[in-house]
């Protein structure tokens, strides 16, 4: 009896530090009240938020912003709807958040970032920090102003002592992954020439195919989202110039065309896309994908050979890209979708890894250019690693 209590108790303690070391550590919001002035404000009006963890000892000049992801909303209705939520109102955020994974300020968790000033942009305005209409919606009062966003809390950082970085990443998961891409020319225009800037985008390579039923509902989507957010004079030139705006929301369109580093984190059979993209709710009437959506052990062999379709598309979209040596992408065979912010994905020792390699050793090699690292995975399931 007691050997037996004995190891429940030890069971119990060893789950205590493993959640210990696996959720981070808590960092406090910052509203950005200054920038209301602007006109910089999330869908309801409020001041934009962040997260700001501050360098110490040589990475005092170093910087890591991360933009947070949360989809988008494409008309009145579903704004006004995201004013309720975190993602259109800092009044609803979370007051601390943890930081793990490249958030990390522990060397043996984030190895190459550890010690960096570590940002987290929370995301208030359904636009991956694009939008910007003059007035509010008279009949909502839901204000469109991502770009401006975006534009006030960079102020601040240079405030704050970015104008003296030496290197520096604009990263961002999802949503946020996708603003990392659109927003990564500009974001290295604002830093001094000498510094080292490169981007990092997680899980926001998403692609233009169709649906299950054969709809471009994606297409449509984003078309939607840059009609209603005011979104096509913040979007890159390099593409708007040649397409409409709604196709320059797919990365596939715009990021052969940025000059700055880029380095794509991705699951060739990404979680979010497959729910959203290839079989939404709008295209799966019945439901008969429900469950494959929510554990693909639970997908039928003719449902995983859609996914393996949709695999071929997506790599397709990444290898329209051509060739760079200054690009790197990690891309694995996971069903999953954001892999950065999470300890467990990131860098631990039971972490997935792709031909031998981290996520967090592929991405520390990258930016301090020690290897070169363009790999992807073999198809589903052959990664034995994956969680």
């Amino acid at each position: 009896m007691v050997k037996g209590t004995m190891e429940l108790w030890l069971h119990a303690i060893f789950t205590l530090l493993i959640v210990l070391i696996t959720e981070g550590h808590p960092v406090d919001i910052t509203y950005l009240q200054s920038a209301v002035a602007k006109g910089a404000v999330c869908l309801d009006g409020s001041p934009p938020a962040y997260h700001f963890d501050k360098g110490f000892g040589a990475g005092v000049n170093n910087w890591l912003i991360q933009l947070e992801g949360g989809a988008w909303c494409n008309n009145a209705t579903t704004c006004l709807e995201r004013t309720k939520t975190r993602l259109g109102s800092s009044k609803l955020m979370l007051k601390t958040v943890s930081f793990s994974g490249i958030l990390s300020n522990k060397p043996e968790f984030n190895p190459d970032f550890y010690n960096w000033n570590r940002i987290r942009i929370k995301y208030c305005d359904g636009s991956s920090f694009t939008g910007d209409v003059a007035a509010a919606d008279p009949k909502t009062k839901v204000f469109y102003r991502g770009a401006r966003i975006f534009s006030a809390v960079m102020e601040d950082f240079l405030a704050k002592g970015m104008t003296n970085a030496q290197n520096a990443i604009l990263a961002g998961c999802s949503a946020g992954g996708l603003a990392a891409i659109l927003h990564c020319d500009r974001f290295k225009g604002l830093l001094p020439p000498g510094a080292k800037v490169k981007c990092l985008s997680d899980a926001g390579f998403f692609i233009n195919t169709q649906t299950i039923s054969g709809t471009s509902h994606i297409e449509q989507f984003y078309s939607e989202v840059v009609n209603t957010h005011g979104s096509a004079k913040n979007l890159p030139q390099s593409c708007t110039s040649r397409l409409k705006p709604g196709l320059c929301f797919f990365p596939q369109n715009v990021a052969q065309q940025i000059q700055t580093p880029l380095f794509l984190v991705n699951a060739a059979y990404d979680s979010w896309q497959i729910k959203h993209i290839l079989a939404p709710e709008v295209a799966d009437p019945h439901g008969t994908w429900r469950n494959c959506k929510l554990d693909i052990l639970k997908c039928s062999s003719a449902q995983l050979q859609t996914m393996q379709a949709f695999r071929s598309e997506f790599l397709k979209a990444l290898n329209s890209l051509g060739p760079s040596s200054t690009r790197g992408y990690y891309i694995n065979s996971c069903y999953a979708h954001c892999q950065t912010g999470t300890q467990e994905t990131w860098l631990m020792d039971d972490s997935l890894v792709l031909n031998g390699t981290t996520i967090a050793k592929a991405v520390g090699d990258w930016y301090y250019e020690r290897k070169r690292f363009q790999e992807i995975d073999c198809p589903y399931p052959c990664n034995k690693t994956c969680f």
